[in-house]
């Protein structure tokens, strides 16, 4: 699974106004208020239970991006909201979204989206990527070391030169497309505000394999194709 992709050499696109910015801060204000008490970092596919993400997932900006990529048929196989408190030591490592234990997305029917809530800067741990690195294909890939979080561990990939690295930073309501192969991280949030993503991976039909021979269960949002 080598090769260039469909979003390109580079392999990540921007993506502009999935939301309005006063919407999208809204509802970052909302989250750090529901959040804010237990200090939650993760919350895994709020797409099912919560009104606002299946509203984003299927924004117009976003849906057009996708479908230019992988074709008018689309679901979600997979949403977390990744939340960074400032001060609070969270770094993701360099990772693939397309690949881990249970899945693996064929990288010429799945595309992964993260989708800002509120500003980030590389002050508040926005993404890093390494452009052209989905050429490479997929990466032998561990988790991180233990460190008790509650968020788990994280699974990640050694050999990343950081120099090759660009950050990636948003404003409130925009966002970007990436390769599933594309190698990307983000470092803690040292900044004075709460940082909020989500993050999405979208598969066209036949983009998903689970390893067991499962379904893979996925959340049509675009098409008839499913």
């Amino acid at each position: 699974m080598t090769g260039v992709g469909p979003l390109g050499p580079v392999g990540v696109r921007r993506v502009r106004g999935w939301a309005t910015r006063a919407a999208a801060t809204a509802r970052a204000a909302h989250l750090t208020a529901a959040y804010r008490a237990d200090r939650t970092e993760v919350v895994r596919n709020p797409h099912l239970t919560a009104e606002w993400a299946r509203h984003a997932v299927r924004s117009p900006a976003l849906l057009t991006a996708v479908r230019r990529a992988i074709g008018p048929n689309v679901a979600v196989e997979n949403t977390f909201l990744v939340i960074k408190w400032p001060g609070r030591p969270f770094e993701v490592p360099w990772h693939q979204d397309g690949v881990n234990d249970r899945i693996v997305l064929d990288p010429r029917r799945s595309v992964a989206a993260w989708l800002a809530l509120t500003n980030t800067d590389e002050s508040t741990g926005c993404l890093r990527v390494v452009p052209g690195s989905q050429r490479r294909g997929y990466l032998p890939y561990a988790a991180e070391p233990d460190a008790g979080a509650v968020r788990g561990r994280a699974l990640g990939i050694t050999g990343v030169v950081p120099s090759e690295a660009r950050p990636l930073p948003s404003q409130a309501g925009d966002g970007c497309l990436m390769d599933v192969r594309l190698v990307h991280g983000s470092a803690s949030n040292t900044g004075a505000g709460v940082r909020i993503g989500l993050n999405i991976r979208f598969v066209a039909p036949g983009g998903c394999t689970v390893r067991d021979g499962s379904d893979p269960s996925l959340y049509p949002v675009s098409g008839t194709g499913w």
